[in-house]
């Protein structure tokens, strides 16, 4: 513990709240730099880096800073709406590096995509593929395409972001792949390139993975006996992250060696996804404790960060772990948060609806004022934002060994409504 505080690389956290307020997102260059890293270093592990393309999951955090520093390192981009092709674009990123996944791609999105000139659609329904033969056909082009084929295994995570089982809203059913293979090969505005696969998110297990990659092989094999010979295999992402400290993440090399070593033989292009695992521990909010509102059965403990600023826990009753930065202005003493002084608390936010929570039953010794760190909150956080009871999103902070970047300035309140009319 440094003398003032909980610090982000070389910049102490109370700092940052005093210079920019409060609810803050901070983030660590630093960090998202060493994610990356280990995914290069496990395909290289494999002598497989030459001939893989990590696209990070755009959905995760879009901050253009953060789309920037993974566009510096070579990362490609996994996309689901014409907006993240934009900002991908904005930032730097290579068109050419890009695939556009999502079950409902308007024909806007596409004609803007092959414009652009993307690496590949992975497309999740006969409807799409057809609709993308029209628009190629359109604007006079060959739609480069994967399908994303929906293998039927048990990713063991949050049903809410389980993709892969039979009854999901996401891919082609592993039963009909084949038969839309041979029409997509068929259409001459279609070019048949890869396949994809993506199963969910916060696996732990990399059996379910491993398990995913066996049918996916033995769809390309069967495929290349019909004479359609794929060029890529992308596995997606998914790969968890530690919340907590009961619940440990797999390092990429582990999580990724069980695929890695069913494809070593393979010719073809490699490709992943990963979003929560780049930037989900690169992240956290910044909030302040306004009120403690001790009670009869709970005590509540009213931060200035909402379920608008962070949505996990309201939607998925996730887990995040939350520490106490500073006290009433005060350097942390380094005391232990778990001693006779601390208490349960429920830690909330201010916005009308009981489910507005960040965490429930923490023991911490709070006093109004105190900064608190919201941990692992690097994805999903800010990109799920809202201005639910007209609240101002928060600021976004990158942090570079000494220095401090505000990369999204908070929002101010004339801002929320500047696109709205009043009847004449």
């Amino acid at each position: 513990m440094h003398q003032d505080g909980l610090h982000v690389e070389g910049v102490a956290l109370a700092d940052v709240a005093a210079r920019f307020g409060t609810p803050c997102y901070v983030y660590s260059r630093a960090a998202l730099t060493a994610a990356y890293a280990a995914y290069r270093a496990a395909l290289q592990a494999h002598g497989m880096a030459d001939r893989s393309l990590i696209c990070y999951a755009v959905k995760a955090n879009s901050n253009l800073a953060i789309l920037n520093v993974f566009a510096r390192l070579g990362a490609g981009f996994d996309i689901v709406s014409g907006g993240e092709l934009a900002r991908v674009l904005a930032a730097g990123g290579a068109a050419e590096k890009v695939v556009f996944s999502g079950v409902g791609k308007s024909r806007a999105e596409m004609r803007a995509a092959l414009e652009a000139g993307i690496h590949c659609f992975n497309v999740e329904s006969a409807s799409e593929l057809g609709r993308l033969s029209e628009v190629a056909g359109s604007v006079g082009r060959r739609a480069p395409v994967s399908l994303r084929v929906n293998p039927d295994v048990d990713p063991k995570t949050h049903p809410y972001i389980s993709t892969g089982l039979k009854n999901a809203k996401f891919g082609v059913a592993f039963d009909d792949a084949f038969e839309l293979y041979r029409r997509a090969a068929s259409l001459p505005h279609i070019a048949v390139k890869g396949i994809d696969c993506h199963i969910g998110s916060q696996l732990l297990d990399p059996a379910p993975a491993a398990e995913a990659t066996d049918k996916v092989l033995a769809l390309v094999d069967r495929l290349a006996a019909a004479g359609i010979r794929l060029e890529h295999i992308d596995l997606g992402g998914g790969m968890g992250i530690q919340y907590r400290a009961d619940e440990p993440a797999p390092a990429a090399s582990a999580y990724l060696a069980p695929m890695l070593e069913k494809l070593a033989a393979r010719r073809e292009r490699l490709m992943f996804e990963p979003g929560r695992s780049l930037v989900g521990n690169a992240g956290l909010l910044l909030t302040r404790v306004d009120v403690l509102k001790p009670g009869a059965e709970k005590h509540f403990a009213v931060v200035d960060a909402a379920m608008n600023d962070l949505m996990r826990p309201a939607l998925y009753d996730a887990w995040h772990e939350i520490v106490r930065v500073m006290r009433s202005g005060i350097p942390r003493d380094g005391a232990d948060d778990t001693t006779d002084a601390a208490m349960a608390y429920e830690i909330v936010g201010p916005i009308c609806e009981s489910g507005d929570f960040l965490g429930h039953d923490r023991h911490l010794a709070l006093n109004e004022g105190d900064l608190l760190a919201v941990q692992s909150a690097g994805a999903y956080g800010m990109s799920m934002a809202s201005n639910y009871n007209s609240r101002p999103r928060a600021a976004e902070v990158m942090i570079d060994g000494d220095a401090v970047h505000l990369i999204r300035r908070r929002e101010e309140i004339p801002q929320l409504f500047a696109l709205e009319s009043m009847l004449p």
